[in-house]
Formats: structure tokens, C-alpha cells, sequence
């Protein structure tokens, strides 16, 4: 649906992006390209999909040149053009923007205008850590940060003023949105596209689909087990947009209900493979709340919205942020083939760079994290060029249990510093059954040297990995024994 219209489609090539289709096929320019990766956020534009209550929208900002159109089927795409007023006036965010001085060279304008608007629609009186969250995903070339911040600052107040009327775009909350707005039939119009089929699209031998549950996922990878599997594309579209590749057949996870489904057990987080991180930091966050700086700074929140757990975790990138912590907490994974299932420790999982223990045609379907110890101490710290959306150079992530000032139990885990994450085995076993003291600590930051051979690469040298390594250890050390507890996030509370 575009613009409160259903928009059909036929024949498609399944890796379009919907950038392309928004630029090149229908002539909406506002959305613009600027990386062509989900960096810059030039592109950014919201998406509304029915909630599970089946009677509210839940709209999120998303990444346009790295989405396939595909993944739309059934779902709202909000552009900057859809803002315009029924009287032909600017959004309150857009007259916020122009109140501000927001907008200077104007390339990067639309983009955080769309992402100013899912806040809106979310919370139209933001505290100024929610403000910088949900910019953390665009990069203004002018630096008119201060003035955009301003805007995001007044948006709400500016509604309150003018009181627009004229329909569920325009109203913010949308959750509580006023009986009369749009949001009702719009809704329901979604409702009605709801189908219990497999989307399948063919074009140009190019095959997509889009499976409802996990017995059709699992027959379709039985029937084609080099298909790449999609969740929310920002890596795959990233093969597409930057590598050239043509995929052949396409497999998509975002409509598979019991890998969207969340549960907690008496015992454990069970996680579908394909919820959202949005939805799966949420959950995590509950459980582990000293991990909420770790998450703040995990991309963006158009690359969140987008990006699902399951996926972070089966790209087997030695740089995924979710890896480290997921292995101090002793994750495991349920995997899929056919009619079968096993349950592997993720620890187990990564066998070399980028590869993992999937078999042909077997998937992800659950993650399964036990629910916490009483009395653990868990911390992930993460170290990067840029503070907010960039790749780690070094993510460590940490579980102590002390039984009165000796370890019980240590997990140490790693993400950065070589081809796959790991726990730093030697630098537990120093550790262990000792007591927890700065001369402990001196061993234990020696023994890491055992552990991990660091790499050198774009993002760091060997040796910077090597010391970032004992310094977040040490920064542990010093947050459990309250000789540090300083957090990145001091403002906005």
C-alpha cells in the first residue's frame, strides 16, 4: 500500500530494491540514494504493518536502498511525498524543520525527515537520548545536527498548535490514535491483503518466496537448498547493491509466523530467527538491562527495524555485536531440516569465517537464551571509530558469578579480533575459583594474549585489538567491584 492506496504489482525482479522503485518506476524523488548500503540514511522512508493486536499500525523508519520490494507485500511504505498534508500544508515535522533551519544543502533533508516521523508517530515528545537514537542512522554532510535536534525538539509542540486535522498521518501516537482518524480503515485494508499462501514471484528466472510458516520454509529449502536465505537484507541486500550478484532463488523468513513468534519459558528467551532486533533487544533488554548500552549503539534504528536476531547470528560475521554477549549467556539454537530439528550450543555454531554448521537446507528457526542468574554480572562494551552505527573494532561481553570474593563462573567472549567470535577459554580458566583482585586481573589480561592472534584491517591494527582487548576487562573489573559504573548514556533519563 502507498499513499493509502493498495498497489499491485506483477512481474518483479525479486532483489528491486524499493528505492529503485520509488526513484526509477513510479518518479518519487524525494527518497534519495546516497551510499547504497543503509549507512547515510539519504534513503530512509517508514514502513506500517499491523501489530499483533490486528487493530493498530506499528510504523517504523527503514532503509530503502537495501530493502527488496518484495518484503512490502501486505505492508504500508510512507514516503516523504505521502506527508503532504490533504490541504497541501507540511507535515508538523517537515514545518518543525523549516521553523529550525534543518535543512541546508537539502540532500540528506528527506531522510531524516521520514526518520523524525516514525519518532513522531512513536512519541511525539522525545527526551534528547530518544532524538539521537532515532537519528543515530543519518548523516548530514552540512552538519545541521543542531538545528534537526531543535526541530525533533518542537515537532510535537508545533502539532499541539496548529491542531492539523485530516487523517492518521498527521496524528501522532498512533497507538492512541483519536476515533475518526484514518488509521481504522487502514487497517483494515491491510487486514484484507492478509493471504495463507507462500508469496511466489518469478521474474526474469529469478524465483522469491515468501513462505507463512516454518513446515513451508523448510520444504522450500528441501526443494532448493542453495537458496539464499533473506531475513531483513541488511547484509544480503548489501551483496546485491554493492557485489553485483544476481540471486536466483530467494527465500524470505519475514512472513514465517513461528519464526516471528517470542515466548519466555520458566527457564529461558525464546526468540523466532526472524524478529526484528528492534523486538528482540526489547525483550533481551527486559531480562539484562545492563546490556541497553551495548544495544543503543547496534546499528541504527532503520537498520534494527529492518535486521532480525536470527540473522545477525547465521551471517557468521566475526564482527556481528549480538555474538559475543549471545555467548557468555550460553546460547543456544534450534535448527531445522525437513521434519527435523536439533538443538545446537551456539558456541558450536561458528566453524571458520563465515561459516557455520548448517547443513544444506537447514535454517535457523529459534533462539533459545536461559533466563538469568541470580547474582551474575553482565556487560558488553563495544569499541568503533564512529560512536554510533559502525562496525566494531573489538566487542567483548562478559558473565561473572562470584561466590564472596572468589569466581564461581566467568564467560568471556570476543567479537573482532580474527575470524570468528569466540570465548577466551585460557583467560577463564586463570580466572576461575580464584579471587576477583587487580593481581588476578593481571594474569587474567595476560592470559587473553593466548587466547586470540589479533588481525589488522581497515578498522584496527593487531596491536590497538590486542590492548583494546585487556582494557575492556579491565573496564569489567572496575564496573563490578563499583570502582567504575560509568555509562556512555548520562543524559536523557
Amino acid at each position: 500500500m502507498l499513499d493509502g492506496k493498495i498497489v499491485e504489482l506483477g512481474s518483479v525482479d525479486p532483489t528491486r530494491t524499493v528505492l529503485q522503485y520509488l526513484r526509477e518506476d513510479i518518479g518519487q524523488m524525494g527518497t534519495k540514494e546516497g551510499c547504497a548500503e543503509g549507512d547515510c540514511g539519504a534513503c530512509t522512508v517508514a514502513m506500517a504493518e499491523v501489530d499483533a493486536t490486528a487493530k493498530h499500525l506499528q510504523v517504523r523508519a527503514i532503509n530503502s536502498c537495501i530493502q527488496f520490494l518484495p518484503t512490502l507485500d501486505g505492508k504500508e511504505l510512507i514516503t516523504v511525498e505521502s506527508l503532504r498534508g490533504p490541504d497541501g500544508g507540511l507535515h508538523p515535522v517537515q514545518q518543525a524543520m523549516v521553523d529550525r533551519h534543518g535543512s541546508q544543502c537539502g540532500f540528506c533533508t528527506p531522510g531524516f525527515i521520514m526518520s523524525l516521523f516514525a519518532l513522531f508517530k512513536n512519541n511525539a515528545s522525545p527526551s534528547r537520548r530518544e532524538i539521537d537514537d532515532a537519528l543515530a542512522g543519518n548523516l548530514c554532510r552540512c552538519a545541521a545536527y543542531r538545528s534537526i535536534i531543535e526541530a525533533a525538539n518542537t515537532m510535537g509542540s508545533d502539532y499541539g498548535e496548529r491542531q492539523r486535522a485530516g487523517g492518521w498521518l498527521l496524528e501522532p501516537h498512533a497507538a492512541n490514535a483519536r476515533a475518526g482518524s484514518d488509521e481504522k480503515s487502514r487497517v483494515d485494508l491491510l487486514n484484507s491483503l492478509k493471504s495463507d499462501h507462500t508469496l511466489a514471484v518469478e521474474s526474469h528466472h529469478r524465483k522469491f518466496f515468501a513462505p507463512q510458516c516454518s513446515d513451508e520454509m523448510a520444504n522450500l529449502l528441501h526443494e532448493y537448498p542453495a537458496a539464499t536465505i533473506l531475513a531483513g537484507g541488511t547484509d544480503v541486500g548489501l551483496r546485491v547493491t554493492k557485489q553485483h550478484q544476481e540471486l536466483e532463488v530467494v527465500i524470505y523468513t519475514g512472513r514465517v509466523s513461528e519464526l516471528r513468534a517470542q515466548a519466555v519459558s520458566d527457564s529461558q528467551l525464546e526468540i523466532g530467527a526472524a524478529v526484528p532486533l528492534s523486538d528482540a533487544m526489547q525483550l533481551i533488554i527486559e531480562y539484562f538491562p545492563t546490556l541497553e548500552e551495548l544495544f543503543l549503539r547496534f546499528a541504527s534504528p532503520p537498520i534494527r527495524n529492518a535486521a532480525t536476531l536470527g540473522g545477525n547470528i547465521a551471517n557468521g560475521s566475526p564482527i556481528g555485536d549480538s555474538m559475543p554477549v549471545l555467548l557468555v549467556l550460553d546460547t543456544s539454537l534450534v535448527l531445522r531440516k525437513d521434519d527435523g530439528r536439533r538443538t545446537l550450543a551456539l558456541s558450536d555454531f561458528y566453524i571458520d569465517y563465515q561459516q557455520t554448521a548448517l547443513q544444506p537446507g537447514e535454517f535457523v528457526e529459534k533462539i533459545l537464551i536461559p533466563l538469568p542468574v541470580d547474582g551474575a554480572h553482565v556487560e558488553s562494551y563495544k569499541v568503533s571509530k564512529r560512536f554510533d552505527q559502525d562496525i566494531s573494532a573489538v566487542c567483548g561481553a562478559y558473565q561473572l558469578l562470584l561466590d564472596g570474593g572468589n569466581v564461581a563462573d566467568i564467560k568471556i567472549a570476543y567479537g573482532g579480533m580474527a575470524a570468528m567470535c569466540k570465548r577466551a577459554e585460557q583467560c577463564e580458566k586463570t580466572l576461575r575459583g580464584k579471587p576477583w583482585n587487580e593481581a588476578l586481573l593481571d594474569e587474567a589480561m595476560n592470559a587473553l594474549d593466548r587466547d586470540f592472534t589479533p588481525l589488522s584491517d581497515m578498522r584496527s591494527t593487531a596491536e590497538y585489538r590486542q590492548r583494546i582487548c585487556r582494557n575492556l576487562l579491565q573496564r569489567f573489573y572496575l564496573d563490578t567491584t563499583g570502582a567504575g559504573d560509568e555509562r556512555l548514556y548520562s543524559y536523557g533519563r
